[in-house]
């Protein structure tokens, strides 16, 4: 059979079958007077040399082995591609015997990849490229030791809650209710008629309902509801978008909380004997410019300066007018003196910012953060709050009342104290600490304000 070109197997005894055994019982010896070529059907090829590093990572294996238990070492679990052998015969060449060994593979299932040792054959099916599929628990989700209270208040470090009504006050966020309910202080001290009697302190508790828990509550429910897209990015924990409440039941809320607040608008007008329903317009007004923040076609948050502002005024200059109103006449230079002031409330408008660019980002919303980036939008922050004050002190000095003028000076310090210690540090991490650091100076300085004009 030497030099034959048959593909016929090798008859036992001939020379060609020798040469095979003598290869395959020599195995410290096999792949150095072996050329093999792999072919696998899937194009894959090995060569001699990535064979022979293969090798070296491998124990040895025991002498004695045949060519055969090459095979019977597949795992039968690995095992992807049905293999069919043939030895062919030896060609003399130059007086040096080669032996050509052909592996022929029949795939039926994926591609597979092959790794050689000096006396071992595996057979691996080929991984697949599919990606890993990740929990869909977002990173910022609260920690099932979230705070029931946090909850209540609608501030992140919330509880998961399935209680209806406690998910309902959720979303009312009572947390912005006090700057509301104090706005309506400052205007009823403006006004220089309140009254330490029963009436006039049911009169100013209703309007404080009118302008905290209804309408400020309408505005967070609305608010959240056209923010659900944004939510589903930065808080998708949060009620809407996680599904604890439906839709319906959040569209019944806004309807009940806006006309709970135009109601009880329309009663402190008639209680208070307007001839021209003011405090109704206002919260008309107010309710209005809510609508238009949050929902399109115009949706006011799209742009920072404007929306901010538009905030801004609604939580400072709204509520105050209303209690003013209420007990008094609102004058064109407490408008002015306010809108000033609403400037103010754009810097805290701003501190809530931080917390959302991934989401504005996405959503194509031009928050300050997004627009200017976090670092320039800090000092924006913080300048409109203390240069606002600082203009509001120097209005009152100038207006002969430098007493007033020096209180809120001192009020101010405090606040850029804790705008370096949380604000500007980390607006993201001390957001929480920061505004309850800080804004309750800024609130007290309204009432110094407040107590300043009805004087």
């Amino acid at each position: 059979m030497s030099g034959s070109k048959s593909r016929k197997p090798t008859i036992p005894g001939s020379g060609a079958y020798n040469s095979v055994k003598l290869a395959v019982s020599n195995q410290s010896h096999m792949f150095k007077t072996i050329t093999k070529t792999v072919t696998l059907t899937a194009g894959y090829k090995t060569s001699f040399e990535m064979v022979q590093l293969r090798q070296q990572r491998e124990e040895e294996a025991e002498k004695d082995e045949k060519l055969p238990d090459y095979l019977k070492k597949m795992s039968s679990s690995s095992l992807n591609t049905v293999f069919s052998t043939r030895i062919s015969s030896v060609v003399n060449t130059n007086n040096n015997n080669r032996v050509r060994v052909r592996v022929r593979t029949q795939p039926f299932l994926n591609p597979a990849s092959v790794s050689f040792t000096a006396r071992r054959l595996t057979v691996r099916a080929q991984e697949t490229d599919a990606k890993e599929v990740k929990s869909q628990a977002p990173d910022k989700a609260p920690a099932a030791s979230g705070s029931s209270f946090n909850q209540l208040l609608g501030i992140k470090g919330a509880s998961q809650e399935t209680n209806k009504w406690k998910i309902r006050l959720q979303l009312t966020k009572p947390v912005t209710w006090p700057p509301l309910v104090w706005g309506v202080v400052c205007g009823a001290a403006a006004s220089g008629n309140f009254h330490w009697n029963l009436e006039d302190v049911a009169k100013s508790i209703l309007c404080m309902m009118m302008s905290g828990p209804c309408l400020t509550g309408y505005t967070q429910t609305i608010n959240d509801w056209y923010d659900r897209e944004i939510d589903a990015i930065n808080e998708p924990y949060r009620p809407i978008p996680s599904g604890a409440i439906s839709e319906n039941e959040v569209i019944t809320q806004i309807w009940v909380l806006l006309l709970a607040g135009l109601g009880i608008a329309g009663i402190l007008d008639v209680w208070a004997g307007h001839n021209f329903p003011i405090v109704f317009y206002l919260a008309l007004g107010g309710s209005l410019l809510s609508y238009i923040y949050s929902a399109p076609p115009l949706k006011l948050k799209q742009n920072g300066w404007i929306g901010n502002f538009a905030l801004g005024a609604s939580y400072i200059s709204l509520p105050w007018w209303a209690g003013q109103a209420l007990f008094g006449t609102l004058t064109p230079d407490i408008i002015v003196l306010t809108l000033l002031y609403s400037i103010a409330g754009l810097g805290i408008a701003i501190v809530n910012d931080f917390k959302s660019v991934e989401g504005d980002r996405a959503m194509g919303l031009q928050s300050l953060p997004v627009a200017f980036g976090a670092e320039t939008a800090k000092w924006i922050c913080v300048g409109a709050i203390d240069i606002t004050q600082l203009s509001v002190a120097g209005y009152l000095l100038g207006a002969g009342k430098p007493l007033y003028a020096l209180a809120l000076l001192g009020l101010i310090i405090p606040q850029v104290f804790f705008q370096f210690k949380y604000f500007l540090k980390d607006p993201v991490k001390y957001d929480v600490k920061y505004q309850a650091s800080a804004q309750p100076f800024l609130v007290l300085g309204l009432l110094v304000t407040a107590l300043a004009t009805s004087h």
